[in-house]
């Protein structure tokens, strides 16, 4: 079916958008990593979805919460991609 076929394409890059993120919070530990290819390649895609909620949510002294909250918002976009999909079959 082409709608299953769809909705495991979508949940697979949500997927894999998940672990570039983790990937890349877990970079910012290391000093200097992020400065290699690798690491500006996952800022250029991680950036601009982590800014969102860097806007809403001010960090907490060295303390970063937005990763957080960005993970939780792209397990309830996996969540909510499912349930729409259900929906409709």
């Amino acid at each position: 079916m082409v709608a299953l076929l769809i909705l495991n394409i979508l949940d697979n890059v949500i997927q894999i958008y998940t672990w570039a993120l983790i990937i890349y919070v877990l970079m910012s530990w290391v000093p200097n990593l992020r400065e290699n290819a690798v690491g500006q390649f996952l800022g250029r895609i991680c950036e601009p979805y982590l800014e969102v909620f860097r806007r809403i949510i001010p960090p907490l002294g060295m303390i970063d919460i937005s990763p957080i909250v960005a993970f939780f918002v792209l397990n309830l976009a996996r969540i909510g991609l499912h349930q729409v999909f259900l929906m409709f079959l």
